[in-house]
Protein backbone atom coordinates (compact mmCIF):
# COMPACT_ATOMS: atom_id res chain seq x y z
CA UNK A 1 0.00 0.00 0.00
CA UNK A 2 1.53 3.58 -1.28
CA UNK A 3 2.37 5.83 2.12
CA UNK A 4 0.19 8.07 1.62
CA UNK A 5 -2.70 5.66 2.90
CA UNK A 6 -0.59 5.01 5.89
CA UNK A 7 -1.96 5.88 9.46
CA UNK A 8 -0.36 8.74 10.88
CA UNK A 9 0.96 9.31 14.49
CA UNK A 10 -0.01 13.47 14.52
CA UNK A 11 1.42 14.48 18.15
CA UNK A 12 -0.82 11.22 19.75
CA UNK A 13 -3.77 11.96 17.34
CA UNK A 14 -4.48 8.91 14.94
CA UNK A 15 -4.36 9.64 11.19
CA UNK A 16 -6.15 6.76 9.24
CA UNK A 17 -4.05 8.23 6.40
CA UNK A 18 -1.43 10.96 5.47
CA UNK A 19 -4.34 12.61 2.88
CA UNK A 20 -5.60 16.12 4.54
CA UNK A 21 -8.80 17.94 3.54
CA UNK A 22 -7.62 21.29 3.00
CA UNK A 23 -9.19 24.90 4.61
CA UNK A 24 -11.19 25.96 1.78
CA UNK A 25 -13.88 29.22 2.44
CA UNK A 26 -17.11 28.07 0.60
CA UNK A 27 -19.34 31.40 2.13
CA UNK A 28 -22.15 29.03 3.63
CA UNK A 29 -22.88 30.74 6.58
CA UNK A 30 -25.52 33.64 5.70
CA UNK A 31 -25.16 34.81 9.84
CA UNK A 32 -21.49 33.67 10.74
CA UNK A 33 -22.81 30.64 12.98
CA UNK A 34 -22.22 26.73 10.88
CA UNK A 35 -25.22 25.03 10.17
CA UNK A 36 -26.83 21.61 9.52
CA UNK A 37 -25.39 21.43 5.62
CA UNK A 38 -22.05 22.14 7.10
CA UNK A 39 -22.01 19.38 9.36
CA UNK A 40 -22.88 17.28 6.37
CA UNK A 41 -20.47 18.59 4.20
CA UNK A 42 -17.48 18.08 6.76
CA UNK A 43 -18.98 14.44 7.72
CA UNK A 44 -18.97 13.40 4.27
CA UNK A 45 -15.35 13.65 3.51
CA UNK A 46 -14.23 12.24 6.90
CA UNK A 47 -12.42 9.81 5.02
CA UNK A 48 -9.60 12.24 5.03
CA UNK A 49 -6.65 11.31 7.62
CA UNK A 50 -7.46 15.25 9.03
CA UNK A 51 -10.05 17.96 7.82
CA UNK A 52 -8.55 21.48 8.71
CA UNK A 53 -12.01 23.36 8.18
CA UNK A 54 -12.43 26.70 6.05
CA UNK A 55 -11.00 29.90 7.28
CA UNK A 56 -12.97 30.73 10.86
CA UNK A 57 -12.56 34.24 12.35
CA UNK A 58 -12.13 34.93 15.75
CA UNK A 59 -13.57 38.06 16.69
CA UNK A 60 -15.71 40.39 14.94
CA UNK A 61 -12.89 42.69 14.01
CA UNK A 62 -11.13 39.64 12.52
CA UNK A 63 -13.66 39.09 9.31
CA UNK A 64 -12.92 39.60 5.93
CA UNK A 65 -16.00 38.44 3.71
CA UNK A 66 -19.60 37.70 3.83
CA UNK A 67 -20.91 34.26 4.71
CA UNK A 68 -17.83 33.26 6.59
CA UNK A 69 -18.48 31.28 10.47
CA UNK A 70 -17.21 32.54 13.09
CA UNK A 71 -15.92 30.94 16.71
CA UNK A 72 -16.51 33.89 19.63
CA UNK A 73 -20.39 33.31 20.25
CA UNK A 74 -22.04 30.79 21.89
CA UNK A 75 -24.68 30.08 18.42
CA UNK A 76 -21.49 29.69 16.64
CA UNK A 77 -19.83 27.12 19.25
CA UNK A 78 -23.39 25.37 19.43
CA UNK A 79 -22.91 25.25 15.36
CA UNK A 80 -19.19 23.90 14.99
CA UNK A 81 -20.66 21.53 17.72
CA UNK A 82 -22.64 19.88 15.40
CA UNK A 83 -20.19 19.53 12.38
CA UNK A 84 -17.14 17.87 15.02
CA UNK A 85 -20.29 15.46 16.78
CA UNK A 86 -21.03 14.45 12.78
CA UNK A 87 -17.25 14.48 11.87
CA UNK A 88 -16.24 12.12 14.70
CA UNK A 89 -19.61 10.03 13.47
CA UNK A 90 -17.92 9.36 10.34
CA UNK A 91 -14.27 8.35 11.78
CA UNK A 92 -12.77 11.53 11.57
CA UNK A 93 -10.50 13.83 12.68
CA UNK A 94 -10.74 17.78 12.32
CA UNK A 95 -9.03 20.92 13.10
CA UNK A 96 -10.50 24.48 13.12
CA UNK A 97 -8.37 26.99 11.28
CA UNK A 98 -8.34 30.45 13.65
CA UNK A 99 -8.28 33.16 11.34
CA UNK A 100 -7.95 37.23 11.65
CA UNK A 101 -7.63 38.89 7.92
CA UNK A 102 -6.33 42.45 9.51
CA UNK A 103 -6.38 45.18 6.74
CA UNK A 104 -8.27 42.60 4.38
CA UNK A 105 -11.69 44.05 5.26
CA UNK A 106 -14.42 46.55 5.15
CA UNK A 107 -15.92 48.35 7.47
CA UNK A 108 -20.09 47.07 6.49
CA UNK A 109 -18.41 43.85 8.20
CA UNK A 110 -17.19 45.58 10.88
CA UNK A 111 -19.81 47.67 12.30
CA UNK A 112 -18.42 50.86 10.80
CA UNK A 113 -14.97 50.18 12.27
CA UNK A 114 -11.77 50.34 10.23
CA UNK A 115 -9.81 47.22 9.86
CA UNK A 116 -6.45 46.80 12.03
CA UNK A 117 -3.12 46.14 10.17
CA UNK A 118 0.60 46.70 11.44
CA UNK A 119 0.45 49.71 10.03
CA UNK A 120 -2.30 52.28 8.28
CA UNK A 121 -1.83 50.81 4.68
CA UNK A 122 -4.71 49.88 2.54
CA UNK A 123 -4.05 47.15 0.30
CA UNK A 124 -4.29 48.10 -3.17
CA UNK A 125 -6.25 46.31 -5.91
CA UNK A 126 -7.77 44.14 -3.25
CA UNK A 127 -11.39 43.46 -2.97
CA UNK A 128 -13.31 41.50 -0.45
CA UNK A 129 -17.13 40.19 -0.60
CA UNK A 130 -18.94 42.77 1.85
CA UNK A 131 -21.13 45.27 1.55
CA UNK A 132 -21.44 47.86 -1.45
CA UNK A 133 -22.68 51.95 -0.36
CA UNK A 134 -26.92 50.87 -1.12
CA UNK A 135 -26.36 47.63 1.35
CA UNK A 136 -25.93 45.18 -1.49
CA UNK A 137 -23.70 41.98 -1.31
CA UNK A 138 -20.91 43.01 -3.54
CA UNK A 139 -16.91 42.72 -4.24
CA UNK A 140 -15.55 46.02 -3.33
CA UNK A 141 -12.59 47.54 -2.17
CA UNK A 142 -10.85 47.08 1.19
CA UNK A 143 -10.97 49.91 3.10
CA UNK A 144 -8.31 51.82 4.42
CA UNK A 145 -6.84 50.05 7.73
CA UNK A 146 -6.06 51.53 10.97
CA UNK A 147 -2.67 50.45 13.01
CA UNK A 148 -3.19 48.72 15.77
CA UNK A 149 -1.89 49.98 19.38
CA UNK A 150 -0.66 48.03 22.05
CA UNK A 151 -3.42 47.60 23.54
CA UNK A 152 -5.09 46.47 20.36
CA UNK A 153 -2.41 44.09 20.19
CA UNK A 154 -2.82 42.41 23.77
CA UNK A 155 -6.76 41.97 22.55
CA UNK A 156 -6.01 39.98 19.13
CA UNK A 157 -3.74 37.67 21.14
CA UNK A 158 -6.89 37.03 23.83
CA UNK A 159 -9.24 36.75 21.19
CA UNK A 160 -6.92 34.17 19.38
CA UNK A 161 -6.73 32.08 23.05
CA UNK A 162 -10.54 32.20 23.69
CA UNK A 163 -11.11 30.84 19.99
CA UNK A 164 -8.91 27.96 20.72
CA UNK A 165 -10.53 27.35 24.12
CA UNK A 166 -14.01 27.98 22.15
CA UNK A 167 -12.55 25.57 19.48
CA UNK A 168 -11.99 22.46 21.73
CA UNK A 169 -15.29 23.35 23.49
CA UNK A 170 -16.99 22.53 20.59
CA UNK A 171 -15.27 19.10 19.98
CA UNK A 172 -12.16 20.12 17.46
CA UNK A 173 -9.39 17.85 17.80
CA UNK A 174 -6.77 20.94 17.44
CA UNK A 175 -6.80 24.42 15.85
CA UNK A 176 -4.38 25.79 12.97
CA UNK A 177 -3.59 29.59 13.30
CA UNK A 178 -3.89 31.41 9.94
CA UNK A 179 -0.34 33.07 9.23
CA UNK A 180 -0.63 32.94 5.57
CA UNK A 181 -2.22 34.38 2.26
CA UNK A 182 -1.94 38.16 2.93
CA UNK A 183 -3.75 38.16 6.62
CA UNK A 184 -2.87 39.60 9.39
CA UNK A 185 -0.12 37.95 10.70
CA UNK A 186 1.64 37.52 8.01
CA UNK A 187 1.09 41.45 7.50
CA UNK A 188 3.47 41.50 10.56
CA UNK A 189 5.56 39.37 9.59
CA UNK A 190 6.23 41.34 5.98
CA UNK A 191 9.01 43.53 6.44
CA UNK A 192 8.50 45.54 3.05
CA UNK A 193 4.78 46.35 5.01
CA UNK A 194 5.56 46.35 8.61
CA UNK A 195 7.51 49.33 9.48
CA UNK A 196 6.71 49.78 12.64
CA UNK A 197 9.00 51.34 15.24
CA UNK A 198 7.77 49.40 18.48
CA UNK A 199 8.79 45.89 19.47
CA UNK A 200 6.22 44.45 16.97
CA UNK A 201 7.82 45.68 13.75
CA UNK A 202 10.43 47.40 11.60
CA UNK A 203 14.15 45.99 10.52
CA UNK A 204 14.39 43.09 13.19
CA UNK A 205 13.32 39.49 12.38
CA UNK A 206 12.00 38.84 15.60
CA UNK A 207 9.97 41.91 16.05
CA UNK A 208 8.12 40.91 13.53
CA UNK A 209 7.62 37.29 14.23
CA UNK A 210 6.86 38.60 18.03
CA UNK A 211 3.09 38.61 17.09
CA UNK A 212 2.01 35.16 15.83
CA UNK A 213 4.80 33.56 18.24
CA UNK A 214 3.16 34.91 21.64
CA UNK A 215 -0.41 34.15 19.84
CA UNK A 216 1.27 30.72 19.47
CA UNK A 217 2.45 30.43 23.04
CA UNK A 218 -0.87 31.66 24.43
CA UNK A 219 -2.94 29.13 22.68
CA UNK A 220 -0.47 26.20 23.46
CA UNK A 221 -0.57 27.47 26.85
CA UNK A 222 -4.55 26.80 26.74
CA UNK A 223 -5.12 23.75 24.78
CA UNK A 224 -1.30 22.40 24.69
CA UNK A 225 1.13 22.69 21.68
CA UNK A 226 0.37 19.23 20.58
CA UNK A 227 -3.25 20.54 19.51
CA UNK A 228 -2.18 23.18 17.76
CA UNK A 229 -0.97 23.95 13.99
CA UNK A 230 0.37 27.10 11.83
CA UNK A 231 -0.15 27.70 8.25
CA UNK A 232 2.32 29.84 6.32
CA UNK A 233 2.50 30.75 2.77
CA UNK A 234 5.75 32.59 2.23
CA UNK A 235 5.98 33.79 -1.22
CA UNK A 236 2.52 33.65 -2.33
CA UNK A 237 2.39 37.09 -2.67
CA UNK A 238 -1.62 37.61 -1.95
CA UNK A 239 -3.18 40.97 -0.66
CA UNK A 240 -0.80 43.55 -1.62
CA UNK A 241 2.28 41.75 0.59
CA UNK A 242 5.50 41.53 -1.56
CA UNK A 243 8.81 40.73 -1.71
CA UNK A 244 11.32 42.37 0.60
CA UNK A 245 15.11 42.36 1.93
CA UNK A 246 15.69 38.80 3.99
CA UNK A 247 12.52 37.46 3.40
CA UNK A 248 14.28 33.57 3.86
CA UNK A 249 16.17 34.23 6.56
CA UNK A 250 12.57 35.47 8.14
CA UNK A 251 10.68 32.67 6.92
CA UNK A 252 13.67 30.26 8.29
CA UNK A 253 13.69 32.15 11.47
CA UNK A 254 10.16 31.55 11.96
CA UNK A 255 10.08 27.61 11.30
CA UNK A 256 13.32 27.33 13.75
CA UNK A 257 11.03 29.26 16.21
CA UNK A 258 8.42 26.60 15.58
CA UNK A 259 10.12 23.73 16.24
CA UNK A 260 11.22 24.94 19.74
CA UNK A 261 7.39 24.84 20.61
CA UNK A 262 7.26 21.21 19.38
CA UNK A 263 3.72 22.12 17.95
CA UNK A 264 1.28 19.56 16.01
CA UNK A 265 2.71 20.68 12.75
CA UNK A 266 3.38 22.88 9.98
CA UNK A 267 1.05 23.61 7.01
CA UNK A 268 2.88 25.22 4.08
CA UNK A 269 2.10 26.35 0.37
CA UNK A 270 4.32 28.73 -1.73
CA UNK A 271 7.65 27.78 -0.81
CA UNK A 272 9.49 28.84 -4.08
CA UNK A 273 11.92 26.40 -5.20
CA UNK A 274 12.85 22.84 -4.28
CA UNK A 275 15.97 24.15 -2.71
CA UNK A 276 14.24 26.30 0.35
CA UNK A 277 11.06 24.13 0.50
CA UNK A 278 14.00 21.57 1.74
CA UNK A 279 15.88 23.88 3.86
CA UNK A 280 12.64 24.79 5.58
CA UNK A 281 11.36 21.88 6.18
CA UNK A 282 14.46 21.29 7.78
CA UNK A 283 14.41 24.39 9.93
CA UNK A 284 11.21 22.78 11.48
CA UNK A 285 11.89 19.11 11.78
CA UNK A 286 8.31 18.40 13.18
CA UNK A 287 5.45 17.34 10.66
CA UNK A 288 5.46 18.89 7.71
CA UNK A 289 2.33 19.43 6.03
CA UNK A 290 2.61 20.68 2.15
CA UNK A 291 0.19 22.25 -0.16
CA UNK A 292 0.78 22.08 -3.94
CA UNK A 293 -2.04 21.39 -6.04
CA UNK A 294 -1.33 17.85 -5.52
CA UNK A 295 -2.52 14.66 -7.80
CA UNK A 296 -2.70 11.45 -5.95
CA UNK A 297 1.20 10.09 -7.44
CA UNK A 298 2.49 13.47 -7.21
CA UNK A 299 1.02 13.46 -3.18
CA UNK A 300 2.52 9.87 -2.85
CA UNK A 301 5.80 10.91 -4.27
CA UNK A 302 6.48 14.16 -1.81
CA UNK A 303 5.95 11.94 1.13
CA UNK A 304 8.09 9.04 -0.11
CA UNK A 305 10.84 11.29 -1.21
CA UNK A 306 10.70 12.83 2.04
CA UNK A 307 9.02 15.98 1.31
CA UNK A 308 6.21 16.09 3.19
CA UNK A 309 4.16 13.85 6.17
CA UNK A 310 1.21 14.94 4.96
CA UNK A 311 -0.09 16.30 1.67
CA UNK A 312 -3.02 18.31 1.50
CA UNK A 313 -6.20 18.81 -1.05
CA UNK A 314 -8.32 21.50 -1.66
CA UNK A 315 -10.40 21.35 -4.82
CA UNK A 316 -10.38 17.62 -5.51
CA UNK A 317 -12.81 17.37 -2.23
CA UNK A 318 -15.59 19.76 -3.56
CA UNK A 319 -17.08 17.44 -6.19
CA UNK A 320 -15.30 13.64 -4.36
CA UNK A 321 -17.06 13.78 -0.99
CA UNK A 322 -14.93 10.01 -0.91
CA UNK A 323 -11.47 11.67 -2.40
CA UNK A 324 -9.45 9.16 -0.17
CA UNK A 325 -11.25 5.75 -1.96
CA UNK A 326 -11.29 7.53 -5.65
CA UNK A 327 -7.24 8.32 -4.94
CA UNK A 328 -6.92 4.49 -3.75
CA UNK A 329 -8.62 2.72 -5.83
CA UNK A 330 -7.64 4.44 -8.90
CA UNK A 331 -11.07 5.83 -10.04
CA UNK A 332 -11.60 9.05 -12.03
CA UNK A 333 -12.61 12.38 -10.61
CA UNK A 334 -15.81 14.02 -10.39
CA UNK A 335 -15.12 18.09 -11.59
CA UNK A 336 -16.99 20.79 -9.42
CA UNK A 337 -18.47 23.54 -11.25
CA UNK A 338 -16.88 27.05 -10.34
CA UNK A 339 -20.26 28.80 -9.55
CA UNK A 340 -21.07 26.82 -6.88
CA UNK A 341 -17.71 27.15 -4.56
CA UNK A 342 -18.17 30.28 -2.74
CA UNK A 343 -22.08 30.67 -1.11
CA UNK A 344 -25.66 29.16 -2.44
CA UNK A 345 -27.30 26.51 -0.66
CA UNK A 346 -26.84 22.53 -0.58
CA UNK A 347 -26.32 22.74 -4.65
CA UNK A 348 -22.84 21.86 -4.98
CA UNK A 349 -22.03 21.47 -1.90
CA UNK A 350 -23.37 18.56 -0.26
CA UNK A 351 -24.81 16.95 -3.19
CA UNK A 352 -22.25 15.11 -4.81
CA UNK A 353 -22.13 11.58 -5.06
CA UNK A 354 -19.75 9.11 -4.04
CA UNK A 355 -18.37 6.77 -7.16
CA UNK A 356 -20.39 3.72 -5.66
CA UNK A 357 -23.52 5.49 -5.32
CA UNK A 358 -22.80 6.97 -9.36
CA UNK A 359 -22.03 3.40 -10.48
CA UNK A 360 -25.17 2.70 -8.65
CA UNK A 361 -26.86 5.24 -10.67
CA UNK A 362 -26.04 3.87 -13.86
CA UNK A 363 -26.68 0.54 -12.92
Amino acid sequence: MSSLFESYDLAGLRLANRIVMAPMTRARAPDTVPTADMATHYAQRAGAGLIITESTQVSVQGRGYLYTPGIHSAAQIEGWKRVTAAVHEAGGRIFAQLWHVGRVSHGSLLDGQAPVAPVPVTAAQTRVHAYDSDGQPAQVPVSPPVALDAQGIRQIIADFRQAAINAMTAGFDGVEIHAGNGFLFEQFINGGLNTREDRYGGPSISNRLRLLLETVDQVSAQIGSQRVGVRVSPFARAADLHPFEGEQQTWLALAGALAQRQIAYLHASDLGDADFQKTFRAAFGGTFVLSGGFTGETARQAIDDGRADLAVFGRPFIANPDLVDRLRHGWPLAEAGREAYYGGGARGYIDYPTYAMRQAQMA
